[in-house]
């Protein structure tokens, strides 16, 4: 890190002081040694406001080194403006690289998907998390969740499923598609599509998850078992594009966004921005 920008800046490196970033990652390491589990901190005010991304944030600003690359992406965009503020901040206040190449970051912070190039073992992902819980769309009390998470008692999700295959022949649940860990602790993997889901398990890199708002880490570590709910004769599906192309780099096996212009008309472009161009240009890239 440039001497002159941590002289310079009025801020402790990454924003946060020593004790907070400690705590942190104690808690961290909890998440990591007990994969799935959701571990309470004691989140800390940040300089947005809460929804956008602060326990992302935090684990960042918490995880990284002077010799750290920060790469930030919102839903696939590194140029939304969720992503250009928070990158903006983590530079400012620590003066080190950032960047909008996937393979050149060692700590990812995302917002709804993860990057469509795989990531390796040097790697650190980080999901932005607004709902922790993936039992709150059958349960409000969290003295109850904690319960049913410590007995392992997940038929009311099941129920849930089952009544939507009863109802509409499929299983229709899209973002936050819950998942099993290590056969153990039922985990909602954040608002990433189902096409997502899947990169999950046994994923080289650590994925870390922070919602600040819920005040709880968890974690996927590296060759963790991760598959999402599904049944014996209803299995788990991802978003299907078949026939469909990005019209910038015609890639059809990534993940598409659907996106109509000033005259009406409907098109579709990867929803990872940085993939799509890589590729566009010729680079290699991908799964």
């Amino acid at each position: 890190m440039n001497a002159a920008v941590q002289n310079e800046s009025p801020y402790n490196f990454a924003f946060l002081d020593e004790g907070s970033k400690r705590e942190i990652r104690r808690k961290t390491l909890k998440a990591v040694a007990i994969p799935g589990y959701q571990v309470p901190f004691a989140s800390r005010e940040m300089p947005i406001g809460r929804g956008w991304g602060t326990g992302g944030l935090q684990l960042t600003l918490s995880v990284i080194g002077k010799t750290d690359t920060v790469k930030v992406i919102d839903q696939g965009s590194d140029d939304s403006v969720n992503a250009v503020s928070i990158r903006r901040l983590i530079q400012d206040t620590s003066g080190i690289d950032t960047t909008e190449d996937t393979a050149e970051a060692t700590v990812i912070q995302s917002r709804h998907r993860i990057p469509e190039e795989k990531l390796d073992r040097r790697q650190i992902l980080i999901l932005q998390v607004p709902q922790p819980e993936p039992l709150r769309k059958v349960e409000r009390s969290e003295r109850v969740t904690k319960r049913m998470h410590a007995e392992m008692d997940y038929s009311p999700m099941w129920l849930t499923l089952y009544e939507s295959v009863v109802r509409y022949d499929a299983i229709t649940i899209g973002a936050d598609y819950p998942v099993m860990v290590e056969d153990r602790y039922m985990m909602n993997p954040t608002p990433i599509p189902r096409w997502d889901n899947p990169k999950l398990h046994r994923a080289d890199h650590l994925t870390l998850f922070g919602a600040g708002r819920e005040k709880k880490i968890y974690a996927v570590p590296p060759h963790t078992k991760v598959e999402s709910l599904q049944f014996e004769d209803y299995r788990f599906e991802k978003e299907s594009f078949a026939g469909l192309e990005c019209r910038h780099c015609g890639s059809t096996d990534t993940y598409l966004d659907e996106v109509t212009d000033e005259r009406g008309r409907t098109f579709h472009q990867c929803s990872d921005t940085a993939f799509c161009l890589k590729r566009a240009e010729g680079k290699e890239g991908g799964q």
